[in-house]
């Protein structure tokens, strides 16, 4: 009798560790409430400065869930691009392609620059951390 109950137990206890997991699956593939909020509303902005368009709590949650199907969609069609070309690894060119490849190519043009942006950042405060460096020793 103790058998079948500690069986029970165990399986209760698999049962409740698989929905604890599924779950910080779940939290970590959900995007921040408060950026999305603030994404949205600022795209709304810029898209209509005349008019203050509000965005409804349903229809946040509808973006909220959105972003990482897109994301999710993305990843595959950059990583199926990536073995073409018989890598592990994907790189930001894969991301580019895999945009175009899913027709957003209007995309690729600012994304790129923001890229282009963003790593000529990170090389300008390399290069001034090795100046500071420098400098100490």
């Amino acid at each position: 009798m103790n058998h079948v109950r500690l069986e029970y137990l165990n399986e209760k206890s698999k049962v409740s560790s698989e929905m604890e997991t599924e779950k910080v699956v779940s939290e970590m593939e959900e995007l921040p409430k408060t950026i999305m909020r603030r994404v949205v509303k600022d795209k709304l902005n810029e898209c209509s400065p005349d008019t203050d368009i509000t965005v409804n709590k349903d229809s946040l949650l509808a973006f909220s869930e959105s972003a990482p199907i897109f994301i999710h969609y993305l990843s595959a069609t950059a990583n199926d691009i990536c073995k073409e070309s018989k890598r592990q690894t994907i790189n930001a060119d894969d991301v580019l392609k895999a945009i175009e490849e899913i027709d957003f190519p209007e995309f690729v043009g600012p994304l790129k620059a923001s890229l282009d942006d963003i790593v000529g950042n990170k090389a300008i405060c390399e290069y001034r951390r090795k100046i500071c460096y420098k400098r100490e020793i």
